[in-house]
């Protein structure tokens, strides 16, 4: 997901995306931890999705 799509989202849609990374990421350390996953990368880049929604929500918020 580009940032630049970020960017078009509402902000309810934003938290909405915000939860569900949240639990991927969740999983993914899971998953991790019990050496069933394959692409460790997986958890780096859904973090970063993450870190990204929050910096648009605050953004958003400060208007």
């Amino acid at each position: 997901m580009d940032f630049k799509d970020l960017k078009n989202k509402s902000i309810k849609e934003l938290q909405d995306l915000l939860s569900e990374k949240r639990e991927e990421v969740r999983e993914l350390r899971f998953k991790a931890s019990e050496n069933q996953l394959k692409k460790v990368r997986e958890i780096r880049n859904n973090k970063k999705i993450v870190a990204q929604i929050l910096t648009l929500l605050n953004a958003k918020n400060k208007k």
